[in-house]
Formats: structure tokens, sequence, C-alpha cells
């Protein structure tokens, strides 16, 4: 088991965040981006370049797109991920390019969130969202990557739903253990038991449920909200889950490395407990 954080790429900041990084002690991280302007030869070398200055791993590459993207309950429907039909074939081809370019810095798994999937499965959207899906999941094949879902818009069944409907065998999770809170869809623990066996990859995040009908529920520091971490690494061995541990605190400025550094010591207890680790 390997905790890391979370770096957004920045080409003049890069270096900087990654010796940051390591001064802290940590060796892997995911990263991000969300431009595709970012996704060059170049830059893939850049990359290749400092981690292996630096002696760390890249655990996932987290590829976002263009296009409006609003985090809440109502206008997050329409503009988050593959759901929005004005918008797909647009991402799609932001998603393969971005697998593309993780490819050339050897990262085998590309996360993203899919947006609102359709919990009916006869909404008219779900069939050619799904249909979306499997040709980005075939491009990615080639290259030997898994594609990975991030936990947050949909319930566990839907996400279940849509893997069974878009049947590609290199399709992961990205368990992101407060999204499930904080968009009010499943306590992280209990969905290990619709989708565990996909869980590749983790944002250890803690936060609370929604207390109205527009908004998300508010993201807190790991230990202070509503994720039970004992529990959930008690499933996650039960289910042979022995991969990374990402870090993620949405705020900036000092009071995030705090937490983050924090958020360190409190999960290797529960690891140390449960796996019998020692970090």
């Amino acid at each position: 088991m390997k905790i890391g954080t979370f770096i957004v790429f920045e080409r003049d900041s890069f270096e900087t965040k990654i010796s940051d990084m390591k001064a802290k002690g940590f060796d892997n991280f995911q990263l991000s981006s969300w431009n595709p302007k970012d996704f060059t030869d170049e830059n893939a070398a850049f990359i290749k370049q400092t981690i292996e200055k630096y002696s760390v791993e890249i655990s996932a590459f987290w590829c976002g797109w263009e296009g409006p993207c609003v985090w809440d309950f109502y206008d997050g429907q329409v503009t988050i991920g593959l759901v929005p039909p004005e918008y797909r074939r647009m991402r799609m081809d932001t998603l393969m390019a971005g697998a593309d370019f993780a490819k050339k810095f050897g990262v085998t798994d590309v996360i993203t969130h899919m947006g609102f999937i359709p919990e009916n499965p006869n909404d008219p959207n779900f069939v050619p969202m799904c249909a979306a899906i499997r040709a980005i999941a075939a491009h990615l094949k080639q290259n030997g990557q898994y594609l990975l879902f991030e936990t947050g818009q949909e319930t566990p069944v839907t996400m279940l739903r849509c893997f069974e409907k878009v049947g590609a065998d290199n399709l992961g999770i990205n368990l992101d253990t407060a999204n499930l809170i904080l968009y009010g869809r499943a306590n992280p623990v209990d969905a290990l038991d619709v989708f565990g066996k996909y869980v590749r990859n983790m944002h250890a995040k803690d936060g609370k449920y929604p207390t109205n009908g527009h908004d998300l529920g508010e993201e807190t520091k790991i230990g202070e909200g509503k994720v039970d971490f004992k529990a959930l690494f008690t499933k996650l061995h039960e289910l042979g889950y022995d991969s990374y541990v990402t870090i993620e605190r949405e705020i900036s400025g000092d009071q995030q490395i705090e937490d983050i550094l924090a958020s360190r010591k409190y999960l290797q207890d529960i690891i140390t407990e449960v796996y019998g680790q020692s970090f």
C-alpha cells in the first residue's frame, strides 16, 4: 500500500511541486491536467525526466476536459463529463489524447468523471453514452491502459450497470471516498459490496452529506467527516486491494499542506492496524 498526493500539471511549477512533495516524504502522486494543450511530446518527456530525477511514481493520470463544468446537482447534470451530448465528442477526443499523453511517461490508469450517468437505463441518453465510453475504452485497450471512473455523480449500481452495458474488460474505478458522500449517493464502505472488485485506485478524502437539494456536501479534513476509514480499509483488505492511496484535500495554501500531512499519519495508523504494514 502506497500513500501519495495529487498534483495538477503546470509546466513552470511542476519540478518544484515534485521536489516539495519528495521533501515531505511522498514518493507517488496522481497527475492531473484539464488542458489538452499540455498533451505534447515535449511535456511528456519533461514529466518522465522529472519523475526519474526524483525517483517518484505517477499512480494515475487524471484527465479533465474542456467546456463548462458546474459542481452542483442542477447545472452539473448538463455540464459534467460525457453525459451532455453537445460536449461528448470533444471530450472523447480529449480523453483519448490524454491517454496517449500518459502512455508516453508510462502511466496505465487514466481517470475522469463521466458525469451524472442516467440512473434509468431506459433514458435515451444512457446507451449513446455507453457507446462513447466503449470507444474510449477500446482506444485505451490498444495502449495497454485502463479507463477509470471516479466515483461521485452516480450511484454504485448505476456505475455497475454502465460497466455491464459497455462490456469492456479495461474499465476500473478510482474510489473517491468522500464523493459518494458529498453527492449523497452512498456510504463508500457499503458501495464496495456493489463494485469493489473494480477498484484500481483511490482518493482518500472525507466529507459530509448534502443538507439541501442543490449543493454538494462539505468536504472536510480526513477524520472529520463521515467516512469510516477503518471499516473502509478492512473491506478493501478483504477484497485484496493493495495499491495506491492518494490523499486529496480540495483547499489551498498552508492549511492544505497541514491537512495532507496530518491525513497521512491518520491513514498510516489505520493501514498499519488493518494490513499489518509498517511505514
